[in-house]
C-alpha cells in the first residue's frame, strides 16, 4: 500500500508588507486530498492560480489571528469560489472576530456567498481537536503573540497493516480476513489454527505530523505541543541584528525558532514570515543552523513531501 498524499506548498513567506519576490503568508497542506489553506494573506488566490491548485477543492481554512497579513485575501478568495459557482461547504476556523469582518464586508457590498460556511472559533488555552475524520486529526495550539493567536498542528491517522499476501497463501488464510488483519487482528485459518497477526502482515509507515507555529515570541511552552513532528514550520522574522525589536514585537529570530525545534526534537524545521527589510533570506539559514541542522527556508512555491 503506497503512503498518501502529506504535501505541504508555500503560497507566501513574507511577514507584514510583501515584496516583489515574497507574499504575506499562506500555505496549502494536502493531506489524503484533504486540502487546508493555512493562512489567507493578500493575492494568496493569485498564488492558487500561478500554481495551480484548484479553489474548490479547498474545504478547511485555518486563519490563525487577524493581522492583516495572515488574513486579508480571505474576502476575496471566499468571493472567487461564490464566482467559479462553489456549492460545497466550507470550514472556517478562526478567532470569532474573522465572521463579523466577514459579514460586515459581504453586508456592505451587497454580496450574497451561494454556498454554506461553517465557522469554527479557535480557543486560546490548550490543545484543542478542530477536525477529525479517519485520515487526519487537526488541532489549534496557544502562541504567545500582540493578539489572539493560534498554532495548528496536524497528524496522519494511523494507516492499516500491510498484508503479506504470499503469507496468506502459506497458512491458508481466506482473503475474508484481510480486513480484520489491516486492523491488527490475529486470525483462525481455514484449518481452525490460530495465526498471529505479525506473521501475515507487515508494520505500515509511521504516521506524519506538520506543526504551524504563526507569529509568535520565543516561547518554550511551546515545546509540549508541537514534539517530535516530521515537519515544524516556525515564523522567523528577524536575523539577531533586530533580536530586540523581535522581542518589543512578539515575533522570533532565526535562532530563537531554531532554538526551539532543537528543544522540542522536531525532525525538520522550515522558516518563514521574513521581515521586507532582508533581501537575501540565505542568512536566517546561516543563523539558525548552529542551533538545528535539519533546515529548510519557505519560499514561493516550494512543495514539501512530509
Amino acid at each position: 500500500m503506497q503512503k498518501q498524499n502529506f504535501e505541504l506548498l508555500i503560497l507566501g513567506s513574507s511577514s507584514a508588507a510583501p515584496t516583489s519576490q515574497r507574499n504575506p503568508s499562506a500555505q496549502l497542506l494536502n493531506v489524503a486530498e484533504r486540502f487546508f489553506l493555512i493562512d489567507c494573506g493578500e493575492a494568496t488566490q493569485i498564488q492558487l492560480r500561478k500554481y495551480k491548485t484548484k479553489f474548490q477543492k479547498i474545504d478547511h481554512i485555518l486563519i490563525s489571528h487577524l493581522h492583516g497579513d495572515h488574513f486579508l485575501g480571505l474576502p476575496g478568495l471566499l468571493s472567487s469560489m461564490h464566482l467559479l459557482g462553489r456549492k460545497q461547504e466550507l470550514n472556517i476556523y478562526c478567532p470569532p472576530e474573522l465572521k463579523e469582518i466577514i459579514d460586515k464586508i459581504n453586508s456592505v457590498s451587497d454580496t450574497r456567498i451561494n454556498y454554506p460556511i461553517k465557522w469554527h472559533f479557535t480557543k486560546n488555552k490548550g490543545l484543542n481537536l478542530i477536525f477529525e475524520d479517519d485520515k487526519v486529526e487537526v488541532h489549534s495550539f496557544p502562541m504567545k503573540h500582540r493578539i489572539f493567536c493560534t498554532g495548528f498542528l496536524f497528524k496522519e491517522k494511523p494507516l492499516p497493516r500491510k498484508i503479506d499476501k504470499f503469507k496468506l497463501e502459506k497458512y491458508k488464510v481466506s482473503v475474508a480476513d484481510i480486513h480484520n488483519l489491516r486492523k491488527g487482528e490475529d486470525i483462525i485459518n481455514e484449518a481452525g489454527k490460530k495465526i498471529k497477526n505479525k506473521d501475515l502482515t507487515i508494520d505500515p509507515s509511521e504516521p506524519r505530523s506538520f506543526a504551524y507555529c504563526s507569529d509568535t515570541i520565543y516561547d518554550v511552552d511551546l515545546v509540549k505541543f508541537i514534539k517530535g513532528v516530521d515537519l515544524l514550520y516556525h515564523e522567523s522574522t528577524f536575523l539577531n541584528d533586530k533580536e530586540k525589536r523581535a522581542q518589543e514585537t512578539f515575533h522570533s529570530t532565526a535562532e530563537q525558532a531554531a532554538k526551539i525545534a532543537k528543544l522540542a526534537k522536531v525532525k525538520q524545521l522550515l522558516l518563514g514570515h521574513y521581515s521586507a527589510r532582508y533581501p537575501d533570506i540565505d542568512d536566517f539559514l546561516k543563523e539558525a543552523s548552529p542551533f538545528f541542522n535539519n533546515l529548510l527556508l519557505a519560499t514561493e512555491g516550494k512543495k514539501i513531501v512530509i
